[in-house]
């Protein structure tokens, strides 16, 4: 018996599960981060479009401080 495609209509209640969430530490990702930036490694433009979890506090510092530098 060949399979069936199933057709997607978006009416099933089928469920979704999210990506599995990993926890670094913000001064290892930042080396990482840091080196491949540096080295202009392609694999960044990759995750370029990503969203990306970060806590209150950090988002905060990052938003006022890119309020605060100066224009290019």
């Amino acid at each position: 018996m060949q399979p069936r495609l199933k057709i997607y209509t978006g009416e099933d209640s089928e469920t979704f599960d999210a990506p599995p969430a990993m926890a670094i530490g913000f001064g290892e990702l930042m080396q990482i981060i840091d080196e491949a930036s540096r080295s202009q490694r392609s694999w960044l433009r990759d995750f370029s479009h990503d969203d990306v979890m970060i806590t209150e506090d950090l988002y905060e510092v990052l938003t006022e401080y890119s309020r605060l530098r100066p224009g290019a």
